[in-house]
């Protein structure tokens, strides 16, 4: 739809950054006021660091997985969800699975590849569910790819995102991610280029570590320059667990977390990321993704179809991928739409199993919670700071749509709100509300398990950081303070924290 069209179709209001959307509420419209207490009683910041808490070990409450934690350990359903739902969830790990194919193809229900595309298969990308990596060594960039886009230029495309309309503007000829890869007879659009200089740093005690500085661009370039003004955005893939939890926290509970001011002067001002559900075209709360951009499961899926793989859906209805006007041969590419299927490659049917699929993929157990090392590593968390954006924990809705979820204790160690994160880290890409600084807050669950699962211990949105003390040493804007004083610890405080970090 063009500029135009969408802005008639919304309204003429604007909210300002951290506003709340009307339709929205602040308060938890689910709850008798007995539970409100419970709920405020039971996700109260800890105090007591000689025990783990009440039920600590389910971070996922009932949904967590309790099977061995082995390099499958992202990769199974929610413990409490029924037989028939269970079978429901194998078929969407099939699609999930599906390698799709160029059109025309013999296999109908498999073909609409790109025309130009990252990937042929969510879990090209997604490897093990678990989190992506930037290209090292003959490794391939599948799980990393550059989001493209500038700054709003005539009056239409400022207003488009001031409403909303849009989350910001793609490159005119590359449109809105670099496909790297293309189907037969099509040349991909370039190629993904990094380079890093190692930076000494110096911590209290004396212990240097050294961090990767990145600088990237773009080769072989299939048809000219980019836009001058746009910016290259890396993005890893991240891993997939407890989604289905985070989508049932109430917005109120985000919300309650957000300072966009800093009201209290603590250096913390989390904002909301408000965007627009693609088919009702509401205002709404983002909460997934790098910058808060996608407000459900199902629409990130989409955007992923349509994005990664080139794949239309009713959300992203773009049967020709990311193809902008400005690639001829690209539009002229056969697509995969049938008429007796609709009139998108992935009808509902392969949306509502995918994203059922997506929303139950277990939280593993936590490990060694009562370990003296843990829980010293727990207390310093506290101590410098990192639960003051990493929340550690939340209460789901009790009028959750699947009862799987309703009502759980869960520990994702995040308030799903934007934070400058400093100039370091900043990758100059407006997304939203969010500003070239910002990024939302990652879940912190599971990470322990990054190496058993995904083979690597690349860290950040980038994947910059080689290890979780690299990650921390990054940190920079409103985690300044939390990351100097984690810098300034003795060397057995740090592999507390560490330690404790493992653990989840």
């Amino acid at each position: 739809m063009a500029l135009g069209s969408l802005l008639l179709a919304l309204s003429a209001s604007v909210l300002q950054a951290g506003d709340v959307p009307p339709g929205l509420t602040t308060t938890r419209t689910d709850l008798s006021a007995a539970d409100l207490a419970r709920v405020k009683a039971v996700t109260a910041p800890a105090t007591d660091f000689s025990k783990p808490e009440s039920f600590e070990l389910l971070p996922g409450g009932a949904t967590t997985s309790k099977k061995r934690p082995n390099q499958d350990a992202f990769s199974h359903s929610s413990a409490n969800i029924t037989f028939e739902q269970e079978g429901t969830f194998k078929l969407g790990n099939g699609l999930f699975r599906k390698l799709w194919v160029s059109s025309p193809s013999s296999t109908q229900a498999s073909d609409g590849l790109g025309p130009l595309f990252n990937a042929r298969a969510c879990q090209s990308c997604h490897l093990k569910d678990g989190r992506g990596h930037p290209p090292e060594g003959a490794a391939d960039a599948t799980s990393m790819f550059f989001r493209l886009a500038r700054a709003a230029e005539t009056e239409e495309e400022q207003r488009a995102v001031a409403d909303r309309a849009v989350l910001n503007l793609p490159d005119p000829v590359y449109g809105g991610q670099l496909q790297d890869l293309a189907v037969p007879g099509l040349a991909g659009e370039g190629k993904m280029a990094i380079s890093y200089t190692e930076i000494p740093v110096t911590l209290g005690d004396g212990t240097v570590v050294s961090l990767r500085r990145p600088a990237y661009s773009v080769t072989d370039l299939s048809d000219g320059p980019l836009h001058p003004g746009t910016t290259l955005s890396p993005r890893v893939t991240p891993a997939m667990i407890g989604l289905g939890l985070v989508e049932q926290i109430h917005p109120a509970d985000i919300f309650a977390n957000a300072d966009p001011d800093d009201r209290d002067g603590d250096g913390i001002s989390g904002k909301p990321n408000i965007v627009r559900d693609e088919l009702s075209r509401e205002l709404t709360l983002g909460r997934f993704g790098w910058k808060a951009q996608a407000p459900s499961i199902r629409q990130q899926s989409a955007d992923a179809f349509a994005g990664d793989i080139g794949i239309s859906t009713p959300e992203v209805p773009k049967s020709f991928g990311d193809c902008t006007e400005a690639q001829a041969s690209c539009r002229a590419m056969p697509t995969g739409v049938q008429a007796r299927l609709g009139d998108v490659e992935a009808p509902p049917p392969v949306m509502d199993l995918v994203t059922f699929y997506s929303q139950n993929l277990a939280v593993p157990a936590r490990r060694d919670v009562g370990k003296p090392a843990v829980l010293a590593g727990k207390k310093i968390f506290y101590e410098l700071g990192c639960a003051s954006c990493h929340t550690p924990k939340f209460v789901t809705r009790r009028d959750a749509p699947d009862k799987a979820f309703s009502f759980q204790l869960i520990w994702p160690y995040s308030d799903f709100l934007l934070h400058d994160l400093g100039d370091g880290l900043a990758d100059g890409q407006q997304v939203g509300d969010a500003t070239g600084n910002e990024w939302r807050t990652p879940p912190l669950w599971g990470i322990g398990l990054t190496k058993r699962v995904s083979g690597h211990t690349f860290f950040l949105h980038d994947g910059r950081a080689r290890n979780l003390t690299e990650a921390i040493l990054w940190h920079g804007g409103e985690a300044q303070k939390a990351r100097d004083r984690f810098a300034a610890v003795p060397a057995a405080d740090r592999q507390a924290l560490i330690t404790f970090l493992e653990s989840l």
